[in-house]
């Protein structure tokens, strides 16, 4: 059964009039089919990313309506958005969206439209090279759905998958022996023992429900993996027994530690689907305290110096253009602005103080 994507808002929806053209120009669509691959070959590896895409331009911005770049969590940008001043703006807000789990958008252009242009929802970033233009862009963090791995065969089994779903977490029932019938609000089904069939990641989390059925082997397996966590359906006797026998053969205390048991909150004598209830209750609680979001990395520290023509922010580690006065480094967006300054550094080198 095909997994649930995630969901975007098509960026036409951001506002009134984004993604038309004053001029009359037609909305052109440029979505390299490289871009959608790389893009279906992230979520498939569970991988948060950013895609940006231009929703209005002015000239002579060589940014275009429709086009649209995928910015990874590392920064790193796979097709095109625009020329030197832009892209790196857009590099760091797609990384500010992707951090914070919210969309924005972007408008980019020179200092003294920014109050015109500010909106509710719209940041403005100053652009001052007049090679730029102007642009809006609209930049959506996309960020895996919460990844569920539940090994066993019950009716715990079968309503924690009708639950997780219904929350939008994609799942996986791992029944060794099982029919896939008997799940169909599952998104895949394993009928052996394999993990690695189930795409475990650090962004997954397991929970076992064997109830008695091969537990020490199902649970063995689940620390192997790298998984945010490993719970244990099992009374606290039971589970003392099977982490006691994984102990004898050879288990780490470390990896033992990593058992949340019994799996769930505590809500006493309870039914099959309520034990399912207090699972999800469980995972759900300690996903909103955020544990596996710090899998999502934040943007790494950057240094950021000031082109003292535009006043636009620069990566130090990325900026192509420098220029050295009176033992001074400054570093600019783009050949024209370092041009400028070579030719009176004394002016702008006051201005940047």
């Amino acid at each position: 059964m095909a997994a649930r994507g995630p969901q975007h808002r098509h960026a036409a929806h951001v506002g009134q009039g984004v993604g038309s053209d004053p001029g009359g120009g037609r909305f052109q669509e440029d979505v390299r089919p490289e871009v959608l691959e790389f893009a279906a070959e992230l979520s498939k590896r569970g991988e948060p990313f950013v895609l940006a895409t231009v929703v209005w331009r002015r000239a002579p911005s060589s940014g275009k309506e429709g086009s649209t770049a995928l910015i990874t969590s590392d920064g790193r940008v796979r097709g095109w958005l625009g020329g030197a001043c832009a892209e790196p703006t857009v590099i760091r807000e797609g990384l500010r969206a992707l951090e914070e789990g919210t969309p924005r958008l972007l408008f980019l252009g020179a200092p003294e439209e920014l109050e015109a242009r500010g909106r509710q929802g719209v940041v403005t970033i100053p652009i001052a090279c007049q090679s730029e233009g102007a642009l809006e862009v609209y930049v959506e963090p996309v960020v895996p759905q919460p990844h569920l791995v539940v090994i066993g065969r019950s009716p715990a089994v079968a309503a924690l998958a009708a639950m997780a779903g219904a929350l939008g977490w994609r799942t996986v029932i791992v029944d060794d022996g099982g029919d896939p019938a008997d799940y169909p609000a599952a998104d895949q089904v394993v009928t052996s023992l394999d993990l690695q069939e189930a795409s475990v990641t650090d962004r997954s989390w397991i929970v076992v429900a064997t109830q008695g059925h091969y537990d020490e082997d199902a649970l063995e397996r689940a620390l192997a993996t790298p998984a945010v966590y490993v719970g244990l359906v099992a009374s606290r006797n039971r589970a003392n027994a099977v982490t006691g026998y994984l102990r004898d053969r050879g288990v780490s205390e470390e990896a033992l530690a990593r058992v949340h048991a019994p799996a769930g909150l505590d809500l006493g004598r309870v039914s099959h689907e309520e034990i399912a209830v207090a699972i999800m209750a469980e995972l759900v609680r300690d996903r909103a305290a955020g544990v596996g979001h710090e899998r999502v990395p934040s943007p790494s520290p950057r240094h950021e110096a000031v082109d003292p023509v535009c006043g636009m922010a620069v990566d130090v580690a990325a900026a192509r253009h420098r220029s050295t006065h009176d033992g001074r480094t400054y570093y600019f967006c783009s050949a024209g602005c370092r041009e400028r300054f070579e030719a009176d550094p004394a002016r702008f080198a006051a201005v940047s103080g």
